[in-house]
């Protein structure tokens, strides 16, 4: 008999982790758009900030929701589902690891995204320390934040004088959004397994 069996938990299959990102940006960059990035990418600043309160706020009902039904609610796993991708998009608008102007709903398909799993069952105790359990992802996630803006501050010169994105700064870019995204995703109960520190590689496209 197995400990899942022992605590009337339903048995876990190991599969591929549920938040992955999915890169298919073509490396082209206008010139105009990489200049003004900052700027253009206001309305987006501004949006993430006001749906980033609304997460806050939800998130404490989203887990007592999850610790005492052992799974979270589908409004609260499309809520932060979308919000999660939106994060992604505007995160890699203005990290300039791509192009397109994204739209402000977390729309899947834009050039950098990232793919969740369908709601799943969680473990209790896994939930109710969920707080204490994110802190060195998040640890980690803020180092590699720093590095993110160090490589598009680079990759802003690289992309004026060429007008197209290197590769290398955009997978490192991507990599950095990647980790964060699994972080933010374990936070937001999208899962209750441990986020790795990487996809077995660098995201590609």
């Amino acid at each position: 008999m197995t400990t899942d069996d022992l605590s009337g938990e339903p048995p876990r299959i190991a599969t591929a982790y549920p938040i992955r990102t999915a890169v298919t940006d073509d490396l082209a960059r206008n010139r105009a758009t990489v200049f003004f990035r900052l700027i253009l990418a206001i309305p987006h600043l501004v949006w993430l900030w006001l749906w980033g309160l609304a997460a806050g706020v939800l998130w404490l009902v989203n887990w007592i929701w999850t610790l005492i039904a052992g799974r979270s609610p589908d409004w609260a796993h499309s809520f932060y589902t979308s919000f999660l991708r939106y994060t992604v998009h505007a995160s890699s608008y203005v990290s300039l690891a791509a192009e397109p102007f994204p739209a402000f709903l977390g729309d899947p398909g834009y050039p950098v995204d990232v793919q969740v799993g369908p709601p799943e069952y969680q473990r209790r105790v896994i939930t109710g320390f969920r707080i204490i359990l994110v802190i060195p992802m998040l640890i980690v996630a803020s180092v590699l934040q720093y590095v993110q803006v160090a490589v598009a501050i680079i990759a802003w010169f690289y992309c004026l004088f060429v007008g197209r994105m290197h590769e290398a700064m955009r997978n490192i870019i991507t990599f950095c959004i990647a980790f964060n995204a699994r972080t933010n995703g374990y936070a937001y109960f999208l899962t209750d397994r441990y986020p790795p520190f990487s996809e077995n590689a660098f995201p590609t496209s």
